[in-house]
């Protein structure tokens, strides 16, 4: 998370849900992995940061695994047309696709109205538990340790 500046309670959010921390987990659609990584974006991350050799099987390496969904995430929390809360428009695109993402947020920059546009019921649940964990899991992060 810190290597491209993500709230550390967010990935941890999104590998509870995907893989209930399973780093060999496999998914529908070949996903592997602790976010549950598609090739095709783990191999955008691989050519963006100049990673050679990579291997679809790379991804069931947690710290691989980590930082290429990290990135992900972070490339569409970047793109996201709701920069005041750009983060349900990322977890849409990482969900469902950055296709059906724009799609739902083409006519409308208000992030509540993104969430109520997103028509896909399972799209829908997965945004709004991942913002649900996140804040619960910040708590954690927020704690200082006791002497």
């Amino acid at each position: 998370a810190a290597e491209y500046g993500m709230d550390p309670a967010l990935i941890k959010a999104v590998v509870w849900r995907e893989s209930r921390f399973n780093p060999k987990a496999r998914g529908s659609a070949g996903k592997i992995g602790l976010m549950q990584l598609r090739e095709i974006a783990a191999r955008e991350w691989a050519e963006a940061n100049g990673v050679r050799g990579f291997q679809n099987e790379h991804l069931l390496n947690p710290h691989t695994n980590l930082l290429a969904g990290t990135w992900y995430l972070k490339k569409w929390r970047d793109r996201s047309p709701h920069p005041d809360d750009p983060l349900p428009f990322a977890l849409a695109a990482y969900n469902a696709g950055p296709t059906k993402a724009r799609e739902w947020a083409r006519s409308d920059n208000s992030t509540g109205n993104f969430i109520n546009r997103i028509d896909y019921p399972s799209t829908k649940e997965y945004v709004l538990t991942i913002l649900q964990r996140q804040v619960e899991f910040q708590k954690g992060f927020d704690k200082k340790p006791t002497k």
